[in-house]
């Protein structure tokens, strides 16, 4: 059985929301427009023009996305953090053999640079995909499994051919998830090793 599994970033393995709070208040000074940082961050997940649609004319995404990103690395990603068990969940892959791809909607500058800051042993990282989009990636990089906290991630796990893991640590309950059609639905990255060691002994999700 592959072993390799595909992780998404923003609160499945990296909580950003700090970050990116900061970023967006920071675009808020200079643009004059009063994002809602907190609320923001309550719905992470699709892609960057998808939030600023919410807050400006559609003119004026493109621009304010440029300057977003422009200064995300400077503001963002240093006080990015691991969520709780990230560190272990990669670790268990690597333990059984497998490898292990980040699949994200965030740019792949700064997704790398995430990566990179938080210290994550992971093999590949893609990024600027979302939803069924990042099918490709998973296929193509062979995951067995993707691991994410949006129902987006199920998408993305199906386009793949792969188990679709949740956990609810980003704007969706376990229940919530389930109902969408997750294969396997847990609290958070911290009960992942132990699902992923049955998984692999048993050859079907636990």
């Amino acid at each position: 059985m592959t072993t390799s599994v595909g992780f998404d970033l923003d609160m499945t393995l990296a909580d950003t929301r700090e970050g990116i709070a900061a970023v967006y208040d920071e675009l808020a000074k200079r643009l004059g427009v009063p994002f809602d940082s907190a609320a923001i961050v309550q719905r992470l997940g699709p892609p960057l023009e998808v939030e600023l649609a919410n807050w400006l004319p559609p003119e004026e995404v493109p621009a304010a996305a440029d300057l977003y990103r422009e200064i995300y690395p400077e503001i963002g990603v240093p006080v990015h953090k691991a969520m709780a068990g990230a560190y272990e969940a990669v670790d268990a892959v690597r333990r059984a053999g497998g490898r292990v791809i980040v699949v994200t909607g965030k740019n792949p500058r700064d997704a790398v640079g995430t990566v990179r800051t938080l210290g994550l042993e992971v093999d590949e990282v893609v990024g600027s995909l979302f939803g069924a989009a990042k099918g490709s990636a998973l296929a193509r990089f062979g995951a067995a499994a993707y691991v994410g906290d949006h129902v987006a991630d199920i998408e993305a796990a199906r386009a793949g051919g792969a188990v679709s893991v949740t956990v609810a640590t980003g704007p969706y309950t376990v229940g919530e998830l389930r109902e969408h059609g997750a294969d396997v639905a847990l609290g958070d990255l911290t009960e992942f090793a132990a699902w992923y060691d049955r998984w692999c002994d048993q050859g079907a999700p636990a």
